[in-house]
């Protein structure tokens, strides 16, 4: 299988760290974002959206990162990472979505404003413009830590809502985001960093990085 991946991508890395954690192989193939590869017109032919990953299966073209971590994951159900039971799958789903629509999107803002674009020489960081994306961040926290106050993972036990969730993060000390009033999400981050397959798929971003 190959993956169409970029390095600084939270998205591409939590499909990283879910082969990883499955022990399933990819082949790893580089887009250069900043050279406009991603809409090159063979990769459009892959993902007209132009957007990494991208996972191809033979004649099987898959994008956005979470489909791809379930269909990884339905490779070793036994695993447990996308859970068969409906209701636990919901719950795996639930959170997922609600990275994706509530507390990733408030997360990047910060991250771009005060990571990436002194980072990659795009601007000095505008802090009145995270006035109500800091807001957001503090609300969807404590969202997340009363989750996790009685929970090791975030779904109950690991699945790819946790990697999902975890991406989110990746940014969050240069971005001086702070989770000191949110001790279970902190604890819980700690934990998801320390597996072997999130250290094995953010090797690839911390080179790029230079940590």
């Amino acid at each position: 299988m190959l993956l169409y991946n970029a390095n600084l991508s939270p998205n591409a890395l939590r499909v990283r760290a879910v082969a990883q954690e499955l022990a399933i192989p990819l082949e790893i193939v580089e887009v250069d974002l900043r050279k406009g590869e991603n809409r090159s017109e063979s990769f459009l032919k892959l993902n007209p959206n132009a957007k990494v990953p991208v996972l191809v299966d033979d004649d099987f073209v898959l994008w956005e990162s979470r489909a791809i971590n379930s269909y990884l994951s339905s490779m070793k159900p036994e695993r447990g990472l996308y859970p068969a039971d409906s209701r636990k799958r919901a719950v795996v789903d639930e959170w997922s979505y609600w990275q994706a629509i509530h507390l990733g999107p408030a997360m990047q803002r910060v991250a771009f404003e005060r990571f990436v674009k002194s980072k990659f020489g795009m601007g000095e960081p505008d802090e009145k413009a995270l006035e109500v994306p800091l807001k957001e961040v503090a609300q969807f926290l404590a969202v997340l830590d009363a989750n996790l106050s009685g929970n090791d993972w975030v779904a109950g036990e690991l699945s790819i809502a946790d990697f999902a969730v975890a991406s989110t993060f990746v940014y969050r000390k240069p971005s001086n985001i702070s989770l000191e009033t949110a001790p279970h999400v902190s604890a819980w981050i700690d934990r998801l960093e320390a597996r072997p397959s999130w250290q094995a798929a953010t090797k690839p971003m911390l080179a790029v990085l230079g940590n």
